[in-house]
């Protein structure tokens, strides 16, 4: 019987949740969906000295704003809990004493500054088959010396017992059958006595095996750890379940030189994170996707082609279509450069696509910031605004500098606008222009248009000059979408208001 894909992306509450993180969780999302499974969160925090209180609702906040479901985790349930693995103790003791019992792992008392001495004496010392007997551990020390340390309260470790000499076949859907010889592995710590809780390579193996994972998909930075993960799923018995593994490619500095940091995004002006963060500790403020306003299907569309590709030149996909082209087949192995002016010309992309509907919603929370009511204009004035300049904004904050002209008066005017365009006898002109409008049974853009050229034809005015003029009046540059586009909908009054205010205010040096 084939086996029900099960998926988890498993991210510590150390911080902020980095998008690479979030490409993660996102290709096991759209794997899970791919496949009819399921897709679970679980919060590894078993490292109580690096935990940042409000990095776990940051977590799910930032999958719930890109749309990245969860089926099973701390909030939502399931019937494999606790998601959480500080609540998973009792678990994890069972586990280590399974191992204990079987010879597979041992107790180690070597305090941090005989580690120390060891590797001072010994050039690339690890802890293994081969230095384990000379150091402080159960197996050095015998069963009765053993309990002695442990019932005097000694803080100890417990250390997987790896054999040396064997090659461990790893099978990873995008890399094909990794070989590391276990002579290279050290004797990895399991268990700490010290805030009993176990550490990742323990916690991990024990969780996907009980939470029923068919999919384990994780960043290449893991690859090295697992033969030891298939070496501890041996040791406990569930080589047949064992799940298959997935590691990804590393998001690069958009130089491609080495792994994607905070202080790329830093010096080069993008977010690394999903959410807005601050630092409960330092009180630093990092910026994110969403308060920079991208749009969160670009992010997610930008993303899923950061390291795979849907076998064709297609770029545009929503979430529904990502799942329904996803597959590891297509993706690469190297590593993908973090272009993120790539990410503006999705949100781009997607800001042309909004329904009216809402982006007229989220534009009246600009204006509002830029101290204009919404309330003073209709609804279909400011989508139709709006529609004519969308197409030169990356984010929706960009349309009020493109837009802003509707909404707002001019009260300065280009200056080599006015210089190049501007002349005594433009007032009188544009005053007549004005008249001969507002004569029209509409100002409807093409049929103005018309008459208007015909106009300045008829009267031998230079066509430049006049009309940009007019729109050096109405816009206050000479840039802009179709002039006879902004006069219809602005209405004769609003036009001849701004000749008005032009012509009062505009000096010629």
């Amino acid at each position: 019987m084939e086996r029900k894909v099960r998926v988890r992306f498993a991210p510590s509450p150390t911080g902020p949740l980095h998008i690479g993180g979030v490409r993660t969780a996102l290709y096991n999302y759209l794997f899970a969906r791919r496949h009819g499974g399921d897709m679970i969160l679980r919060i590894e925090d078993t490292d109580s000295q690096r935990f940042v209180p409000g990095a776990e609702d940051y977590i799910n906040e930032a999958l719930a704003w890109l749309g990245i479901g969860i089926d099973e985790g701390v909030r939502e349930g399931g019937n494999y809990g606790p998601y959480k693995q500080s609540e998973r103790r009792d678990i994890y003791r069972e586990h280590v004493r399974m191992l204990l019992d079987n010879g597979k792992a041992y107790i180690a008392f070597d305090t941090p500054e005989e580690l120390e001495a060891a590797r001072a004496a010994t050039p690339n010392f690890q802890y293994d088959a081969s230095t384990r007997a000379s150091m402080r551990n159960s197996l050095s020390l015998g069963k009765e010396e053993t309990q002695r340390l442990i019932d005097a309260g000694e803080k100890y470790v417990v250390r997987f017992k790896i054999e040396p000499g064997r090659d461990v076949e790893v099978n990873d859907l995008i890399r094909g059958k990794v070989t590391i010889n276990s002579s290279v592995l050290d004797d990895k710590v399991l268990y700490k006595s010290a805030d009993d809780l176990p550490t990742y390579h323990l916690a991990n193996i024990v969780d996907d095996h009980l939470m029923e994972v068919s999919h384990v998909i994780r960043g290449e930075e893991w690859l090295p750890s697992a033969p030891l993960h298939v070496l501890l799923y041996e040791a406990f018995g569930w080589a047949d379940t064992m799940p298959q593994f997935v590691h990804l490619p590393l998001l690069l500095k958009p130089d491609g030189k080495g792994k994607l940091s905070k202080r790329d995004g830093d010096r080069l002006g993008f977010p690394v994170f999903p959410l807005e963060w601050h630092d409960p500790k330092s009180g630093d403020i990092s910026s994110g996707y969403r308060e920079k306003g991208y749009l969160p299907q670009a992010v997610v569309n930008f993303l899923a082609l950061l390291g795979w590709n849907p076998g064709d030149d297609t770029e545009i996909m929503s979430m529904d279509e990502l799942i329904n082209r996803f597959s590891f087949d297509h993706c690469s192995r190297s590593g993908a450069k973090f272009d993120f002016e790539k990410g503006k010309w999705f949100n781009h992309k997607y800001l042309q696509e909004l329904p009216d509907d809402q982006l007229l919603a989220m534009f009246k929370t600009v204006m509002e910031a830029n101290g204009v009511n919404p309330a003073d204009f209709s609804d279909e004035y400011i989508t139709r605004a709006i529609a004519m300049v969308k197409n030169r904004a990356n984010f929706v904050k960009d349309l009020w500098e493109q837009a802003r002209f509707f909404f707002v008066d001019p009260t300065e005017y280009e200056a080599k606008s006015v210089k190049k365009r501007w002349t005594p006898e433009t007032p009188a002109i544009l005053r007549a222009m004005v008249d001969r409008m507002a004569s029209l049974p509409s100002l409807e853009s093409k049929a103005t248009e018309e008459n208007i050229l015909a106009w300045i034809n008829d009267n031998g005015y230079h066509l430049g000059n006049v009309m940009n003029a007019l729109r050096l009046a109405v816009v206050g540059e000479c840039k802009g979408p179709h002039m006879f586009d902004i006069t219809e909908l602005m209405g004769i009054d609003a036009t001849r208001r701004r000749v008005e205010n032009a012509c009062a205010n505009i000096q010629l040096q």
